[in-house]
């Protein structure tokens, strides 16, 4: 089996951060290293990180000179990364221990390239309060509509990264779905395990939930980053919109 380069950009999450780590360090699956990317590098996270490093040798730690937001600094970390296989996890949502154990099987037996999962949703205390089911298949027409891909699910092969087109985008909010959508574009299939296999956190600041920044962000990838015109890309966060609050 593949050596895997988890990639954890940090901000200001030290309530959560340890727990994190300890939810990827427990993996049944061990061969692996953990890139944590410092983007608030202050006084602070520099004590809290200096501790996590003590946890094991396989964490690495990067401090970037200025605060880069989320999808540049996973960019970063990806440039030190040894895996041939990445996957991420945000510095506030868990794995559960046979996560990479058990999609690493599914993406060896069906010769996938990228791969996601269903998970659950917990809130900032770590209670459940729902579940994100995996499509099987998703391709450019379906992701379009719906932005379906928990990121800390995601295990993809290293390779499909190598071109400096498929980066995450500079926005603060679905700077993955940029990606996802990208290589979606360049015919590169989705492969969903439905099986809950991690956590995604809804913590009271988490950027994700602002709701005017995801409606402004996400006009941005259709005007933007998929270069629709005005009207198409309103349409195309509409529909989003709706297909996000369906899910609710």
């Amino acid at each position: 089996m593949p050596f895997v380069s988890v990639i954890m950009p940090y901000f200001k999450k030290e309530l959560y951060v340890e727990d994190s780590i300890k939810s990827i360090l427990s993996q049944s699956y061990k061969d692996f290293e953990i890139i944590i990317i410092d983007d608030e590098s202050s006084e602070q996270s520099s004590k809290v990180l200096k501790n996590i490093l003590q946890l094991d040798s396989r964490i690495k730690l990067i401090s970037n000179k200025k605060n880069l937001g989320a999808g540049k600094s996973r960019n970063e970390g990806i440039k030190f990364a040894k895996g041939e296989l990445i996957a991420f996890c945000d510095c506030d949502d868990l794995w559960k221990q046979s996560k990479l154990e058990i999609q690493l099987r599914f993406m060896n037996e069906n010769n996938i390239n990228f791969s996601f999962t269903g998970y659950e949703l917990i809130n900032f205390k770590g209670n459940n309060i729902g579940y994100r089911k995996a499509e099987k298949i998703l391709d450019f027409e379906k992701l379009k509509k719906s932005c379906d891909i928990g990121l800390s699910t995601v295990v993809l092969k290293r390779y499909l990264l190598d071109d400096k087109n498929f980066q995450f985008a500079e926005l603060k909010t679905k700077e993955d779905y940029v990606l996802w959508l990208k290589l979606a574009k360049n015919q590169i299939k989705f492969y969903g395990l439905n099986e809950s296999l991690s956590y995604w956190r809804k913590s009271k600041d988490s950027l994700s939930s602002y709701t005017f920044q995801k409606l402004f962000d996400g006009y941005k990838v259709y005007r933007i980053y998929l270069n629709y015109g005005r009207l198409k890309s309103l349409i195309c966060l509409m529909i989003l919109s709706i297909n996000y609050i369906l899910k609710k």
